[in-house]
């Protein structure tokens, strides 16, 4: 086990030679994969409806193509990262994008919903494979002064690609088939091989080869998260207060406990608990979670509105939060560099702000609103999200020592994913709460008689899915007034929704402002520094930066 002191003293790292030695290549590079990912987070839900069409699913099913990929993903980020820190993480990252092309490939010719299940699965595991070591290498090969930037490229990259899916996935639903929403990775993952052969260095940390691999870290990490991450994406269906979901997310936090002692006290740890010891890096960690809790919640609740209450299609709906990817696309790079320049004691913060300015504007949404009410929300949750994208990523990954890049992209990588599937099951639960607690009183005072809206009060998991129950038999009279009647309550479900974000976010800002240091605190050496108190210099010359530890950028040659 190498110890903080021992990385002080190493040597620095070896550098690529010719284009393997420009790192905004290699940015280039991890974008594609970065971007092939992230879109197809987002697409699916719009596939989703023409896929249980198409192939006979039930609802269940359905949750099961979008929960066996988040389950697999969220297991197997931490571990993905830490196999491309010990055997290479372009390796390891190119192997992610193979991986994730062909079984994109085999969901679209499967023909059947229990192959499409297990092929999103295999999509989850590659894709851990693939998602932290974009990280991992960039860390790698750019000089501190200039990560902070390339890590605002790269949160634009992520921001716009899960921004752009709801159109995306809504025109290759409409005017080709579900199914193209998975042949679409096919390009974009050849494209990754090729350019990432050509122009990725590989990095890896060569003091780690020769360590006995934390085998039980590992069953330890991974059934820990699936417990957790099981619980939560089925606490809406199951109840939350349920002993199946309690049990489950309970389960999942004492195995998760064990996991951190062994950790502790095993010689090569999966996850170096000492990472922990930064306060920038813990922090970032929580406010990663929380910045996807309210971004994949605020898109899952937005999209359901504008689909099913104000009545647009996919395409249209999509279109309409085009303000949110242009907004992100600016302010990733933008809080990049005010993290560069003021540290991200003001960049986290000011993104939360942002959040909470979004959500908290979205109260005055009504089942009526113009359009004039809904795209300032949409700038400033843009902006915020991809400032706090910015600045967490860059207190995780640049705060983490380089030896362990990767482990710290995994890190990172998990943050988000429990945080987006936190997100979408609790605000849906809340609105499901509000709609039941609301349903009666809306749809009598929208003119349903008594008896017929004691009635559709059973059908209150469909309105909170902004979805009316409405029977084509019905008068048209009566048909519009639970369209209307069933509108308000979702709206006020929204509501509940939208406020429980925006106080988040207000904790989340505080919670930065307090916990953060200012730039002066901040640097120390890329590890932990001698005195164990987890500070870490982020401003030596490159060539000088023994915090790179025993890591080793290599050509092909070398």
């Amino acid at each position: 086990m190498s110890s903080p002191s021992a990385t002080l003293s190493a040597a620095p790292p070896q550098r690529a030679a010719g284009r393997r030695a420009n790192p905004w290549l290699t940015l280039i590079a991890v974008a594609f994969g970065l971007f092939m990912v992230g879109l197809d987070g987002s697409v699916v839900s719009i596939a989703n409806p023409e896929i249980g069409r198409d192939l006979h699913a039930t609802t269940a099913d359905l949750q099961w193509v979008t929960n066996a990929y988040l389950l697999a993903l969220a297991a197997a980020l931490i571990l993905g990262g830490k196999l491309g820190d010990r055997f290479g993480r372009r390796t390891v990252y190119q192997a992610g994008v193979a991986g994730f092309t062909l079984a994109s490939v085999a969901i679209g010719l499967s023909g059947a919903i229990v192959p499409v299940i297990a092929f999103r699965a295999l999509q989850g595991l590659f894709g851990a494979l693939l998602m932290p070591n974009t990280l991992g290498l960039l860390r790698a090969v750019f000089p501190p002064r200039k990560f902070g930037m390339a890590v605002g490229i790269w949160a634009m990259v992520s921001s716009v690609s899960t921004a752009l899916g709801p159109i995306v996935g809504g025109l290759l639903v409409e005017h080709v088939s579900w199914e193209s929403v998975f042949y679409i990775n096919a390009p974009i993952g050849v494209a990754a091989l090729v350019v990432s052969a050509l122009v990725l260095p590989q990095s890896r940390n060569d003091a780690a080869r020769g360590e006995k691999f934390d085998i039980p870290g590992v069953l330890l990490l991974a059934a820990g998260a699936l417990l957790v991450v099981l619980g939560v994406v089925k606490g809406e269906t199951w109840g939350w207060s349920s002993a199946a979901t309690l049990g489950t997310v309970g389960a999942g936090i004492v195995v998760l406990l064990l996991f951190g002692r062994h950790e502790m006290r095993v010689a090569a740890p999966l996850l170096p608990m000492r990472l922990f010891r930064n306060r920038a890096l813990t922090i970032g960690t929580v406010i990663t979670g929380l910045n996807f809790f309210v971004l994949l919640g605020s898109i899952f609740f937005v999209m359901l509105y504008l689909q099913n209450v104000r009545g647009f299609s996919p395409v249209e709906a999509g279109v309409r939060t085009l303000p949110l990817s242009l907004a992100s696309v600016v302010a990733s790079p933008l809080g990049a560099a005010l993290t560069e320049r003021f540290s991200a004691r003001l960049t986290m913060p000011l993104g939360m702000l942002l959040q909470a300015a979004a959500s908290f504007l979205m109260l005055t949404w009504s089942a009526g609103s113009g359009y004039g009410a809904l795209w300032p929300p949409f700038i400033a949750l843009g902006l915020g999200v991809g400032m706090v994208m910015s600045a967490s990523s860059d207190t995780i990954v640049g705060n983490a020592p380089v030896a362990d890049a990767g482990v710290a992209g995994g890190l990172q990588a998990t943050s988000l994913q429990v945080g987006g599937a936190l997100g979408t099951s609790v605000l849906v639960s809340l609105i499901s709460g509000r709609v039941g607690a609301t349903l009666g009183s809306a749809l009598t005072a929208a003119g349903v008689p008594q008896d017929t809206a004691r009635r559709l009060e059973g059908a209150k998991d469909a309105v909170s899915m902004g979805v009316a129950p409405v029977s084509g038999a019905m008068p048209g009279p009566l048909k519009e007034a639970v369209v209307a009647g069933s509108g308000q309550a979702f709206v006020g479900g929204l509501h509940t929704a939208a406020l429980t974000t925006g106080v988040l976010c207000a904790a989340g800002a505080l919670t930065a402002v307090l916990g953060l240091r200012d730039r002066g605190n901040r640097t120390g050496s890329s590890t932990t520094g001698p005195h164990g108190n987890g500070e870490h210099t982020r401003d030596r010359d490159p060539g000088t930066d023994h915090g790179h530890g025993h890591d080793r950028s290599r050509s092909p040659r070398s």
